[in-house]
């Protein structure tokens, strides 16, 4: 697969995703998580990228969101169900489920959503999922108290490419392959010319090591699993939770991080902690040490007599002795005891075990006053103890690294099922929390290619700024084009929002929220929301030459769906209701399906030259002063006016005082009634709507 045949895919993408195992199997399955494991390469990138390859693996031309507000409910959707994600690896997988017009990306999605919509989305898997991130690459590992070495050029260089963690040395001879083992901790000879050779220290012949570099560098696979190990514990802690098949053995898995430091080092071993805390304080120690040694040795002076002869003291001058002569010969038990002390001291102080006789030789038996240690001896002893640490360092990594040898891949794999699950919680969680239901979609699973229209049965719109709950139900269906009438503030708008929404859920592959829904699967989804005010000219002529060439563009083969909410605001009523009838009347020949929000359905329907479905949301009355109003629109009726329907209060209202007034006079019954005996100026106005 070429890399840069994705489109937005250029050269230097390319040369970041080449570096994954399998960049094709992640773009062909929209893998973000492994798509962001590429240099570079972000996850909001990652989402991106992997949204345009499905739609090339799909041959998906796009432009289904053919308006802004069609694409502001897209919008909106997509934030409705990312409010439900967990981790941002979530949200961001999201954003790669997009309208489509192409049967097989919508049922790739719709078996995704059946079976997500079977998870439950459980408080406790919610909560370990707060802790998962995706894997991240370690920085750079360097080594430094090991190499590799060898005599030949070429496998020099082949060394420092398979293994660059650590230094490559080139030796001539056993000489200075010796010089090494007493420089780092560990040596591994590459040659096999120099088996059999015995030197100093920890020096290995390997010459397969370059085939296994995590032998040599256990740090290597210790640095990925310690870098992200609070991720791979949350991951597992998911597992549990949601009872998902785990690629690994999670307990093996925990009980090997559970050995590892953030910096990869192995924790809880005790000889390890001796000989690192060692090394720290020996400094210390031997500082103690020689307190120890010279407060004994002060206190023995100032609480012995010493007493020299005249001759005695001539002769010790006489041979330039000095304090360490006297000492030596006055007090030279007491100065052995004190060293002992120091030695103790040290050796107790560092726990000392295999080393206390290099410790003890770092105080001298020769008297000298103050007592000091003897530096090179301290030296050894560092050097000691820094070998046996780094040594003892190094096997427990190999040993661990032995435990995790492996398991790269099934770690990868448990992350990414868990961030997954996340995905899959967030449709779970909106499909419960807005009642949803997989609706059916033309020529999809089987469904009816030729069934026009939608129809929708008790669909709610989540995007009402009231409560969920609160929301009506809304029953409408429409085949081909209908005009949608009802009273200011009865749901029009709001009836043809959630229209365009279960119409974009449904061709997202995503579930709807209905109790059950129908969509005609189309190319293209033009919504037209309301114009604030009378255009210009210049704009009004614009909006014709969007309709003229969605109207040109339309062919049998590319159905579309058009909504448009009261068009009549952008030019004057009487023109506006002409250009209305004939753009329903362009759209109803080409087979379009689609709903035009209108006050005017009165005067469209006058102005068509052809017969036109008109529906209307009736008002059912005013209760003190409120609109009672059924949401689902009645098919074939125009709605009425809310004018029309204070009139008719009035009207009622009027009809309700001249009973209360049967017992008054015919004349004065005539003067209640405006003039006319038993009508009314309400009746009259009444009427004039009825017409």
């Amino acid at each position: 697969m070429d890399l840069e045949s994705v489109s937005g895919v250029g050269s230097k993408t390319a040369d970041a995703l080449a570096e994954l195992d399998d960049p094709e199997r992640a773009l062909r399955e929209g893998d973000v998580a492994e798509l962001a494991r590429a240099p570079g390469i972000s996850e909001g990138r990652a989402a991106r990228i992997a949204r345009a390859a499905i739609r090339d693996d799909h041959d998906d031309p796009g432009g289904f969101l053919a308006t802004d507000r069609a694409r502001e409910l897209y919008r909106d959707a997509l934030d409705l169900l990312q409010a439900r994600t967990v981790t941002d690896y979530a949200a961001k997988r999201l954003e790669t489920i997009y309208p489509s017009s192409v049967p097989g990306r919508i049922e790739a999605v719709r078996e995704f959503a059946e079976r997500a919509m079977d998870r439950e989305p459980d408080a406790d898997v919610l909560a370990a999922l707060e802790d998962v991130e995706p894997l991240v690459e370690p920085g750079d590992v360097r080594v430094r108290d090991r190499c590799l070495a060898t005599s030949d050029a070429e496998r020099y260089a082949e060394a420092q490419s398979a293994i660059p963690e650590i230094s490559v040395e080139i030796v001539d001879d056993t000489r200075q392959l010796a010089e090494l083992g007493r420089s780092y901790a560990t040596v591994v000879a590459l040659d096999e010319s120099f088996a059999g050779v015995e030197v100093a220290g920890d020096v290995r012949v390997e010459p397969d090591a370059l085939e296994s570099p995590a032998d040599v560098v256990p740090e290597r696979p210790l640095a990925f699993f310690a870098r992200n190990r609070d991720r791979l514990q949350a991951a597992a802690r998911v597992h549990r939770a949601a009872s998902l098949d785990s690629p690994c053995d999670l307990d093996a898995l925990e009980s090997a991080l559970d050995r590892l430091n953030e910096d990869g080092s192995v924790r809880d071993d005790g000889e390890l902690d001796r000989l690192s805390t060692a090394v720290d304080d020996l400094d210390a120690a031997v500082s103690t040490a020689e307190s120890v040694a010279n407060d004994h040795l002060r206190e023995a002076i100032e609480e012995q007599d010493v007493t020299i002869e005249g001759t005695d003291l001539l002769s010790l001058v006489e041979r330039g002795a000095g304090v360490d002569s006297l000492l030596s010969r006055e007090l030279a038990d007491e100065y052995d005891r004190a060293v002992e002390k120091a030695r103790d001291h040290l050796v107790d102080a560092l726990d000392l075990r295999d080393t206390e006789a290099t410790a003890r030789r770092a105080f001298p038996d020769d008297p000298t006053y103050p007592v000091e240690h003897d530096e090179n001896a301290v030296s050894r002893l560092r050097e000691e103890l820094t070998t046996a640490r780094d040594r003892r360092a190094a096997r427990l990594k190999r040993e661990v690294a032995s435990d995790l040898a492996g398991l790269r891949e099934d770690a990868e794999s448990l992350v990414d099922a868990a961030l997954e699950l996340d995905v899959e919680l967030a449709v779970a969680r909106f499909a419960e929390d807005f009642d949803c239901t997989i609706p059916a979609v033309g020529g999809v699973d089987g469904e009816p290619e030729d069934e026009p229209g939608f129809a929708i049965e008790s669909g709610r719109s989540p995007l009402l700024d009231v409560p969920f709950d609160d929301v009506d139900p809304v029953d409408y269906r429409v085949e081909g084009m209908a005009i949608l009438s009802g009273v200011n503030s009865g749901g029009k708008t709001s009836t043809l929002d959630l229209v365009a929404l279960v119409t974009i859920l449904a061709h997202m592959g995503l579930p709807v929220p209905a109790e059950s829904a129908r969509v005609e699967r189309v190319a293209e989804l033009h919504y037209h929301a309301k114009t604030q005010g009378t255009l210009d000219a210049g704009a009004f002529e614009s909006t014709l030459r969007d309709f003229g060439g969605l109207v040109t563009d339309i062919s049998s083969d590319r159905p579309i769906m058009v909504l448009v909410d009261e068009l009549e605001s952008i030019t004057e009523p009487g023109a506006a209701a002409t250009i209305i009838a004939g753009i329903l009347e362009a759209l109803g020949e080409r087979n379009a399906t689609g709903v035009f929000v209108s006050h005017l359905a009165g005067d469209v329907i006058d102005a068509a030259d052809t017969d036109l479905t008109v529906d209307g949301i009736q008002a059912e009355g005013l209760v003190e002063g409120e609109l009672r109003v059924n949401r689902s629109p009645v098919k074939g009726t125009l709605a009425r006016s809310t004018p029309e329907l204070i009139v008719e209060k009035l009207a009622e209202s009027e009809a309700e005082r001249r009973e209360a007034s049967n017992s008054a006079s015919d004349g004065e019954r005539t003067a209640a009634n405006g003039g006319e005996p038993g009508g009314g100026f309400y009746d009259d106005l009444l009427a004039k709507f009825e017409e």
